[in-house]
């Protein structure tokens, strides 16, 4: 019996917690868990969408090392989040 080949790459998605409010006709919003990450739009979705692209650009952005240092990862779990009721 011949058996099919396929190869399937495993794409891992990271959660992050966004803060979303209302400024006059604009949607403003920041990533708590990667300072820096913030974006200002007109729609709900458009903001999410400028979020999740500006954390894709800050965790592909190379970091240099001194010498003798490395990086690591650490595995936490993960929490039960508090969502507000119109999420």
């Amino acid at each position: 019996m011949q058996r099919s080949q396929h190869s399937f790459c495993e794409v891992k998605v990271l959660k992050f917690r966004a803060i979303i409010k209302k400024a006059d006709n604009w949607c403003i919003g920041w990533l708590v868990d990667l300072p820096g990450v913030n974006a200002q739009e007109k729609s709900k979705a458009e903001l999410l969408e400028s979020l999740r692209i500006g954390a894709e650009d800050m965790l592909s952005t190379e970091i240099k090392f001194e010498p003798g240092a490395v990086m690591t990862t650490i595995n936490v779990s993960e929490p039960d989040l508090a969502v507000s009721a119109d999420s």
